[in-house]
């Protein structure tokens, strides 16, 4: 399920987002009190986050973790809303400010695996929907990145919009496969390898032939050698496998693209 960002107050929430980055936000933030922060509230919804997702974080569970009531978090934060916008951002600041790789395509692959590992390391931030954006400081930043490798590309502004989503969704879509196929594992309580052999086996039994009616699938599905060895999901090694093909096919319509106005 999406999480839609920006439903607090619009004027606190840039002020929280930018309290450190415009030195006339800091006058609006909270006071201090012993012991407990903004960027304690923030940090620990980003652990409890990380270990349960965005539908199980509570404004109790954060306080628990900083040994505190939920009532005394909202001196800080008014409430798990605006607690997202602010862990959304946050954990944005992980991400690379550049990409100085020299050529264009080795910077966009550098962006795609940071971008990928930084996906994996905060599974829930996938479910912050971009329809409305934060807005705060990381963002802004995180895209800065990406837009910065495509103008040195030579894309014209035009362009660079219109690839940006499509290298965006390609690396989130590929992280959320693997997320999810982890996730099935620990909420069904079934391993990866169990649930595709019992499955597989029963649809042999049942539909021995039933790769003759879909011989295009057949043919998608067909290895000139054995998979690679992998311990986690099926699905998971799926991607891992194909993540830079499918990057190569994107980056090779970029390169076409300035090949033919050259």
């Amino acid at each position: 399920m999406a999480v839609f960002a920006g439903q607090g107050d619009p004027r606190r929430s840039m002020e929280l987002l930018w309290r450190d980055a415009v030195p006339a936000a800091r006058s609006g933030t909270p006071g201090p009190k012993p012991g407990l922060s903004v960027d304690a509230v923030v940090d620990a919804g980003i652990a409890v986050a990380d270990e349960v997702g965005t539908a199980a974080l509570s404004m109790r569970l954060v306080g628990e973790r900083l040994g505190r009531t939920a009532m005394a978090l909202y001196t800080y934060v008014r409430g798990k809303a605006e607690l997202v916008d602010l862990m959304y951002d946050k954990v944005l600041g992980e991400l690379p400010p550049s990409f100085p790789e020299p050529g264009w395509r080795d910077a966009l692959v550098s962006w795609a695996e940071a971008t990928r590992a930084f996906h994996l390391r905060h599974p829930w931030v996938s479910r912050v929907s971009q329809a409305r954006p934060v807005l705060g400081p990381n963002e802004y930043t995180a895209y800065n990145a990406l837009a910065g490798v495509l103008r040195r590309a030579g894309l014209r502004p035009d362009e660079a919009r219109a690839v940006v989503p499509v290298l965006v969704r390609y690396v989130e879509g590929a992280v959320r496969a693997v997320n999810e196929a982890r996730e099935a594992a620990r909420t069904t309580g079934v391993p990866d390898e169990e649930w595709w052999h019992a499955r597989a086996a029963a649809l042999e039994e049942i539909a021995p032939d039933f790769l003759d009616g879909v011989p295009d699938m057949a043919w998608l599905e067909s290895r000139d050698a054995p998979p690679p060895d992998h311990d986690g999901p099926y699905l998971e090694m799926l991607v891992d496998e194909s993540f830079h093909q499918g990057l190569a096919v994107i980056l090779d319509g970029i390169e076409a693209r300035l090949t033919a106005r050259a």
